[in-house]
């Protein structure tokens, strides 16, 4: 990998699969600082191929493949680590997925993250945020995609209060400009729709507060350019002027004849209903002006992928929150991470353990790995994972979320193989094998002892496994030795065998 004198990746990029429109975004990073090179950008419309099952139509796989193939000959001289690629609603919604998404990867020649819509709110702010002059007021940040809204209150770098609404310029335009047409009933019900979903949120925003109101990504970087280009308003978007765009779209009576100047003729069809959000969230929090920003969710990612280059990561301020906010054991959580990376490490060749993402999933899972205790004991296990799988880990993706829960769920008692088999198959194995050494770590300090233990050699080859003792020390250690014996059955029944001297 190329570095700078700072160490990093002299290019990263950046790929956002919106429900609208894929993103990509290469960058250099110069003196800790991004320089954007290169910006592509194609409709895709994938949330408008989920049909009422929320299956992905063929016509919309086939233009999704054959964007990111486009996109993957730009970035085929990049390596995995410097490309960051993430879906967001339409990925979200999409049921059985993972053949597709399996497809994308390989056309992309990257993976892909399906994010939730929490962690996509914290990304577009990050995006703005860097956009901005430094100040110490508060900002709302409004991000209206094709088929999410999301809504930010922060201050700096710093969020104070976000949330992912389902709604979009894509989903709302399907429910009530589904024929093109556009009358003043249609664009009433679209309001009151957005305005039925921002509903429970307003009044926490409203008491909140903000003291700036900032607008991003494509829907409300279109409303400022048909509001300039007609002159009504030269510095951004204010009540007056939707209003004023409002009548002018119902004057045109439909999609077809919306020849504004600054709208792309690709974003006519769900146009409307992008207004029609906006002027919800304008009427319901009460906004006065909105300025529009040029940043959003994929210079979020860029941002958020430099941090992670340069040890900055927001994953790991989300599990010591984690292990804060559930009262775990710190010290204890330390003796079995350290125990687990000294076995990973004797096996990462052998078991092709190789990549930096598969140790901080196993180092993680240590660290939370108790967290369902705060619920019972019984079954402890059960309740974390249910915990992590369900939770808005900022930073984290879908899949690495069921990775760290099915770890979890893994880690005492039977092996539970059906948990394996839900995950994508090119993760199954490796991802049983970091149970193992999950397992194997939390067995060698199941006495808490507050001493970090001998060293354990751990030698394996495919399936089989072997563990080599100081002399005498399971003599010493005979609760050890016995939960072993049973380790050993319980591992047996998956395929693997595990062996060590007495």
């Amino acid at each position: 990998m190329s570095t700078d004198n700072n160490n990093t990746p002299e290019t990263i990029a950046a790929i956002d699969l919106g429900s609208n429109s894929f993103h990509m975004i290469v960058a250099r990073v110069i003196n800790r600082e991004i320089q954007i090179i290169d910006r592509i950008r194609e409709m895709v419309r994938l949330g408008a191929g989920l049909d009422e099952n929320r299956a992905l139509s063929l016509e919309a796989r086939i233009r999704a493949l054959a964007c990111l193939n486009r996109f993957g000959q730009r970035l085929r001289e990049l390596p995995t680590d410097n490309v960051r690629a993430v879906g967001t609603n339409a990925l979200r919604q999409a049921r059985q997925a993972d053949d597709f998404l399996s497809q994308a990867e390989t056309a992309l020649g990257h993976p892909i993250e399906v994010i939730s819509g929490q962690e996509e709110a914290r990304l577009v702010y990050l995006g703005v945020a860097h956009s901005l002059a430094a100040g110490n007021h508060q900002r709302l940040v409004v991000d209206i995609g094709g088929g999410s809204t999301e809504l930010i209150i922060g201050k700096q770098f710093d969020i104070q209060l976000r949330e992912s609404l389902y709604m979009g310029c894509v989903n709302i335009s399907q429910q009530h400009f589904s024929c093109g047409e556009i009358t003043a009933d249609a664009m009433e019900a679209a309001e009151l729709a957005a305005a039925l979903e921002l509903r429970p949120i307003r009044r926490s925003y409203r008491e909140l507060g903000w003291e700036t109101a900032i607008g991003s990504s494509g829907t409300i970087r279109s409303i400022g350019a048909v509001i300039q280009h007609a002159g009504w308003n030269k510095e951004g978007i204010t009540l007056e002027t939707l209003n004023r765009l409002r009548e002018k779209l119902i004057t045109a009576g439909h999609v077809d004849k919306l020849t504004f100047e600054g709208l792309n003729p690709e974003r006519q069809a769900v146009f409307p209903g992008g207004v029609a959000v906006l002027l919800a969230i304008f009427k319901t929090l009460h906004l006065d002006k909105m300025q529009v920003s040029e940043q959003a969710l994929r210079e979020g990612l860029l941002y958020d992928k430099l941090g992670r280059i340069q040890h900055e990561d927001i994953r790991e301020r989300t599990i010591l929150s984690l292990c804060k906010r559930y009262h775990l054991d710190l010290a204890h959580a330390k003796h079995v991470e350290t125990t687990a990376n000294k076995l990973f490490t004797q096996v990462s060749q052998s078991w092709a353990l190789t990549k930096t993402s598969q140790l901080k999933i196993l180092c993680w899972a240590t660290r939370i790995h108790e967290l369902g205790l705060t619920i019972s004991h019984n079954q402890f296990h059960k309740h974390g994972a249910y915990l992590i799988e369900n939770s808005d880990l900022s930073g984290f993706s879908h899949q690495e979320q069921r990775l760290l829960a099915t770890l979890v769920r893994g880690q005492r008692r039977k092996f539970p193989l059906e948990a394996f088999q839900s995950l994508p198959p090119a993760s199954r194995e490796s991802t049983k094998r970091l149970c193992i050494l999950l397992r194997l770590a939390i067995l060698l300090h199941r006495g808490r002892s507050t001493e970090a233990g001998p060293f354990i050699g751990l030698t394996v080859k495919e399936n089989s496994l072997e563990l080599t003792f100081p002399q005498d020390w399971l003599k010493r250690h005979p609760l050890t030795k016995m939960e072993l014996k049973q380790e050993e059955i319980r591992l047996k029944e998956t395929g693997f065998t595990l062996s060590y001297n007495n």
